[in-house]
């Protein structure tokens, strides 16, 4: 099914003439990123759906993004370890959001760690998507750092369980996905940039 859907896609485009190889190489990496992504939302959105949490699940996606989109982390290879990740985050860190309860203490003492992760391993790239920029880099840690304190500090002050766990494990979560350790397990390279440049021979 995505073959053929990226496949009429390309057809489509290349009737423009001006585009080289490179810009639709390019054109359609962008549409098989879009496509898998609108197929995880409507599979995840299913689930939710049945399970009569879509407003929960919609509201852990949100502050996730949030916290996502400064730090970045890693990708998975295939599109059916990502689809499974996913539905384990969205679907089943929700339902634990709702029934499980922390206090203070703990919350206080993991989220300081959670805020140190996010400041020194923040923003973890990828191989296909390196952030060479030494300035955006140094912006992105420093976004990173105070959505993380912040939602630290929300968890801690705001009273309603199911919202105070989803500012807290949305910091956890994305500490994991941007540690070296879970790189190093999925096999996927790390410090990316760092290879960029010395591959093209670049200044840092």
């Amino acid at each position: 099914m995505k073959k053929f859907v990226l496949d009429k896609c390309m057809e489509i485009i290349k009737q423009n003439k001006q585009l080289d190889e490179t810009k639709l190489a390019e054109i359609k990496y962008g549409l098989e990123g879009l496509y898998l992504m609108i197929t995880k939302l409507i599979v995840i959105t299913t689930i939710a759906i049945i399970l009569k949490i879509t407003k929960e699940y919609l509201i852990f996606m949100i502050i996730y993004s949030i916290m996502r989109t400064p730090s970045f982390g890693i990708h998975a290879k295939k599109s059916w370890i990502c689809l499974l990740t996913s539905t384990m985050s969205f679907i089943g860190i929700p339902l634990i959001a709702i029934y499980i309860k922390l206090n203070i203490t703990t919350k206080l003492i993991i989220g300081l760690l959670s805020i140190i992760g996010i400041a020194l391993f923040s923003p973890a790239d990828t191989h296909k998507k390196p952030i060479i920029n030494k300035k955006r880099r140094r912006i992105y840690k420093i976004l990173s750092t105070i959505i993380a304190s912040t939602y630290i500090l929300l968890s801690i002050i705001i009273k309603d369980n199911f919202i105070s766990n989803c500012f807290f494990y949305a910091t956890i979560l994305q500490n994991i996905l941007i540690s070296p350790i879970t790189y190093k397990l999925f096999k996927m390279p790390y410090n990316n940039y760092k290879t960029y440049i010395k591959t093209h021979g670049l200044n840092y």
